[in-house]
């Protein structure tokens, strides 16, 4: 088995990025306060070609060399915006046709393995603080919220490994 070299990825440049399909996703970041989960986020987004990120509240913003570092570069492909408070973007949202979801341990939350994603919505995924979560507020504004299954002993995933979870599982299930 051979590693392949990025020259055999043939991966696109950021304009046609910028130009081609993307998932019907909008990641929106509640109050979230590590730039190096906030860069990891871009990466992640960029990954998976999403629509856009919201940075919302506290969540520090582009450019930073902190979130440069796990970003690596993905600051300059994913579309982004900032809104001083995340009621406000989901408002604007909703208003576009998004259904709002949040990611979230809660009552009556669907497992994501049994969430199945309609090919003809939108929908905005919310991931909060990295110590409270989605905020309660937040939580009133919602459509919908999806809970990752876990089996150990923690009782959370870091966000990033959230976003990625989660991300990977609207791509497969309406692209692949």
């Amino acid at each position: 088995m051979q590693k392949l070299k990025t020259t055999d990825l043939n991966r696109v440049g950021i304009e046609e990025f910028r130009e081609q399909d993307k998932l019907p996703v909008v990641v929106i970041l509640d109050n979230v306060r590590s730039m190096n989960n906030v860069g990891s986020a871009f990466r992640t987004a960029d990954g998976f070609a999403i629509e856009k990120i919201i940075l919302c509240g506290i969540t520090a913003q582009p450019p930073h060399r902190e979130i440069e570092k796990t970003a690596i570069g993905a600051t300059q492909s994913v579309a982004w915006e900032h809104y001083d408070d995340t009621l406000d973007a989901i408002r604007d949202l909703r208003k576009d046709g998004y259904q709002i979801i949040a990611i979230e341990q809660a009552v009556d939350s669907i497992m994501l393995n049994t969430f199945k994603p309609e090919t003809d919505q939108k929908y905005a995924l919310i991931f909060g603080n990295e110590v409270n979560g989605v905020s309660d507020e937040v939580m009133a504004e919602i459509d919908k919220c999806i809970e990752i299954p876990q089996f150990g002993t923690k009782h959370s995933f870091n966000i990033v490994i959230s976003a990625g979870i989660v991300l990977w599982d609207f791509y497969a299930k309406l692209r692949l």
